[in-house]
């Protein structure tokens, strides 16, 4: 298993949200986020901070039933939610014309994505750990993933 290069708590919504926040803004055409978690971690909250760094205007929710919403901001969100499918229903859908396409994909509940498509992202994982405190690990994988997460550390400790 890689390692984790970063691993922070949080002990409010806000928090967490702001965090994603720092992300979206050094997101670039084709990056993608996957993001980890049992339910009420905090996936769609950090998923509405990224949102906020993209610049996308209006609310942004979980799009559990819907299984992708797509945002206009400085760059298209694709913000995909997998919690209803399997590794077959996942394979049908045509991912990868969202997944490095010329906007970021986000995506919840990726544990069902083909193997193959997935190169270069950077995961985190979400963990409950109390009404207001979540963890948060950032897991890179390739080397663009790498260079954004060091970019984060420094855009985070900024803030």
């Amino acid at each position: 298993m890689r390692e984790a290069v970063l691993t922070v708590i949080t002990d409010r919504a806000e928090e967490t949200r702001n965090m994603g926040r720092v992300l979206g803004r050094l997101l670039q055409p084709g990056d993608v986020v996957l993001l980890s978690g049992e339910l009420g971690s905090g996936k769609t909250v950090f998923a509405q901070g990224v949102a906020a760094g993209l610049e996308v205007e209006g609310p942004v929710t979980s799009p559990s039933f819907v299984l992708m919403n797509r945002y206009p901001g400085r760059l298209t969100l694709y913000h995909l939610d997998l919690y209803r499918l399997d590794h077959d229903g996942a394979a049908d859908l045509g991912l990868e014309e969202f997944l490095g396409s010329e906007g970021v994909a986000v995506v919840e509940w990726p544990e069902v994505l083909p193997s193959h498509l997935l190169t270069d992202y950077v995961q985190v994982t979400l963990k409950w750990l109390g009404p207001d405190a979540r963890e948060l690990t950032f897991w890179p994988a390739g080397a663009r993933a790498e260079k954004l997460i060091r970019e984060f550390k420094k855009a985070w400790s900024l803030e």
